[in-house]
């Protein structure tokens, strides 16, 4: 297979499974034989996440000893997190001479995950006295991608995530606090803007123009094309019309609502309800269709507001799907603060997730569980039988 491939390509990587547990004698004579028909890059996998860091640099420096041709090649490892140490084995194995490491955005991956490029890139940066590597990264892009990703997968990045996470560098500690505001270097060992975070959190408004929008948009990381910020900024001045400040993380969200990776079958074009105690909700509901036509309906139905907007967006659609995770948080503070909620949907076996923020919390769950019916609906590739025609609803054209 190896020399089958490098026939097609000038890169092969040969990736042998579970090679961190696998006998050493073995492991040595099949990798030799890999590179001698032809692999370029020689994958040194901890599957199951079993390894410690002392091991993974044992057989990674066993290989540079034993391997006669092992110069012909790269050492690359692909470590997993299940006991917490993908990090450390990645970092160990650089030590013991390994060239590449595969990692992911936060950590994302089966199981408990694998190595996380934001940790690794910046343990290579910050510790260049230990570990004598350089990766390229521009590091300033690290939280703008790692809020990317999370967006575009569904997949909140905890509060206390090294590097990326929103207290990266909180200090609440008083000796630490005090520290910072006498020499931030004894206490930070890296800085904020160093990982693409801002220092000042530069507060716009309804009155801010595109070209303050622009501004602060590269500050915190983000290119935009012409075409994405006039998007950006028509969304801007829908949002500053409903709240009185824009934060930091209020444009993020609104930047990154352009990077859709599905497309919108349906868009939520208007709600209303009417719900009190001891009622059931009644909804009235309308969904945009990407053919511009709009759909409509009205129910009484659900246990409460956000199950009957539920309800409302199935029968519209056609498509049904079970609430498995529902979460909601504020992205800033003050009463008229984003709120941003995470939906996870079950649908024939498989799990989605959607993600929908608005200054109305009910809005944006309508938004979250419409954009996971649209992931449904991308997966298999048509819509359902019976979204042509709402079951309960009228249709009508679009001005």
């Amino acid at each position: 297979a190896v020399k089958r491939a490098a026939g097609y390509c000038s890169n092969v990587e040969f990736s042998p499974e579970d090679a961190a547990r696998t006998e050493i004698d073995f492991l040595c004579q099949v990798v030799e034989a890999a590179i001698d028909a032809g692999a370029t890059t020689v994958n040194i996998p901890d599957t199951v996440g079993y390894a410690t860091p002392e091991q993974m640099h044992r057989v990674i420096a066993t290989l540079r000893e034993r391997v006669p041709n092992i110069e012909k090649a790269v050492i690359s490892v692909h470590c997993h997190d299940d006991l917490g140490m993908a990090v450390a084995n990645s970092l160990a194995a650089v030590q013991a001479g390994a060239g590449q490491i595969e990692c992911t955005i936060n950590g994302i991956g089966e199981r408990a995950g694998n190595c996380a490029l934001e940790e690794v890139v910046m343990a290579l940066r910050v510790r260049q006295d230990v570990f004598h590597a350089e990766t390229g990264i521009v590091t300033r892009r690290l939280v703008p991608t790692s809020r990317l990703v999370s967006g575009i997968t569904g997949m909140v990045v905890q509060r206390n995530k090294a590097i990326v996470g929103q207290n990266a560098f909180a200090h609440e500690a008083g000796i630490h606090q005090d520290g910072i505001l006498k020499e931030r270097a004894t206490y930070e060992i890296m800085q904020p803007e160093d990982v693409g975070f801002s220092r000042s959190d530069l507060v716009l408004g309804k009155h801010s123009g595109r070209a303050a929008l622009a501004a602060r948009a590269r500050d915190l990381g983000y290119d935009l094309t012409p075409e994405q910020l006039s998007r950006v900024f028509h969304d801007f001045k829908a949002l500053a019309d409903k709240k009185k400040e824009i934060y930091d993380a209020d444009l993020a969200a609104l930047i990154e609502q352009q990077f859709r990776v599905v497309e919108d079958r349906f868009t939520l074009e208007s709600y209303e309800i009417e719900v009190g105690t001891g009622k059931r909700p009644t909804v009235s509901l309308a969904l945009r269709r990407s053919d511009g036509e709009v759909c409509r309906t009205q129910l009484q139905a659900g246990d409460g507001p956000v199950d009957a907007v539920f309800l409302a967006i199935e029968q519209l659609t056609g498509l049904s799907a079970v609430c498995r995770d529902f979460r909601v948080h504020s992205l800033t503070v003050g009463k008229d603060a984003q709120g941003e909620v995470q939906v996870q949907l079950e649908h024939d076996g498989k799990l989605y997730r959607g993600r929908g923020v608005s200054t109305d919390s009910l809005e944006a769950s309508a938004k979250a569980f419409l954009n996971a019916i649209n992931r449904i609906l991308a997966v298999n590739h048509t819509a359902p039988d019976g979204t042509r025609e709402a079951p309960a609803g009228k249709r009508e054209e679009s001005n």
